[in-house]
């Protein structure tokens, strides 16, 4: 049961859409992650996720609507929706979703699909 300061966990690492662990909630992660550039259209067929915007503003594109999320803004992305996040500049975001969400989800995005690590 320690404080964690976000701004130190961003500083340790540089990858964009490689989200990093740093604790657990019942039976979810909490993750961080820098984004830049467009992601993928995915869905998760059985997890919501959570995101929260510390730094920057995220452009969530769903299928019938775009949505902006800015800084101190999140958005909840419930199961099975298809979505595809936008960063036209970095993005810090703290994610809180169930362990066995993978960052792409449905699609199976050899260059982005990665396990996520501890930091």
């Amino acid at each position: 049961m320690n404080a964690i300061n976000l701004a130190n966990k961003f500083s340790l690492f540089d990858e964009h859409w490689s989200p990093k662990i740093i604790g657990e909630l019942n039976d979810s992660h909490v993750k961080l992650a820098k984004l830049q550039g467009e992601f993928i259209w995915h869905h998760h067929d059985d997890e919501d996720e959570l995101f929260l915007v510390v730094k920057g503003r995220l452009l969530m594109k769903f299928r019938d609507k775009d949505e902006w999320v800015n800084e101190g803004e999140f958005i909840i992305v419930p199961k099975s929706v298809e979505h595809k996040p936008v960063a036209e500049e970095e993005v810090h975001l703290v994610l809180i979703e169930p362990k066995t969400t993978t960052n792409t989800g449905s699609e199976k995005d050899s260059e982005r699909s990665k396990e996520a690590e501890w930091l």
